[in-house]
């Protein structure tokens, strides 16, 4: 099952140390407050909102993201917020090892388990929690503090359970996400 290659210009992207690629058309807001794991790709038109953090002393990390991750064209990334004892608050989120999320979708969960696709123009609304080898369907709209569990489907809005996922979804993910990464070659321009 061998896929062409998708082809980026590298001039358009930065390359890190540890081989994350990030589009120079992607906005990377607070990028001190950001932690990427390695082997991830920022995609065109990304926001990803690491300046939207606590208030108060101390170095804070806001969105942590792990390996062999694809923020997909056009997503935003905010970290979840709220309002505790009349203090408004900005919340980390955490995003495990290969994880896909799609083109144009909102992201403002507190937790992102690993091996987790989620499908183009979803809204996950702040602090869902998604469970590893979890699947969200495209279009999807989870409301904010859904928990969806590993090995689960959902779908619609709001987004709901729709069918328990193999068992091989570990690997089929992971080995999916490790040949995306390798599929996404260079060229000059």
């Amino acid at each position: 099952m061998n896929q062409p290659p998708i082809h980026y210009i590298k001039a358009e992207f930065i390359e890190t140390d540890t081989g994350n690629k990030v589009s120079r058309r992607a906005t990377i807001a607070g990028p001190q407050n950001i932690i990427l794991g390695g082997k991830t790709i920022i995609s065109n038109g990304a926001i990803i909102r690491g300046d939207l953090r606590r208030t108060g002393p101390g170095h804070a990390v806001v969105i942590s993201v792990g390996r062999y991750c694809l923020i997909g064209e056009g997503c935003v990334m905010r970290p979840p917020y709220k309002t505790y004892r009349g203090n408004f608050n900005y919340y980390p989120m955490k995003i495990g090892d290969h994880v896909h999320i799609g083109a144009n979708s909102v992201v403002e969960a507190a937790t992102i388990g690993s091996h987790v696709e989620i499908g183009k123009n979803c809204v996950i609304g702040k602090f869902t929690i998604i469970k590893d080898c979890a699947r969200i369907a495209d279009n999807t709209i989870l409301p904010p503090n859904t928990v969806v569990p590993a090995l689960a489907l959902f779908s619609g809005n709001p987004g709901q359970f729709i069918e328990d996922l193999p068992e091989t979804t570990q690997e089929t993910v992971e080995t999916y996400t490790k040949q995306y990464y390798s599929r996404f070659q260079p060229i000059e321009q």
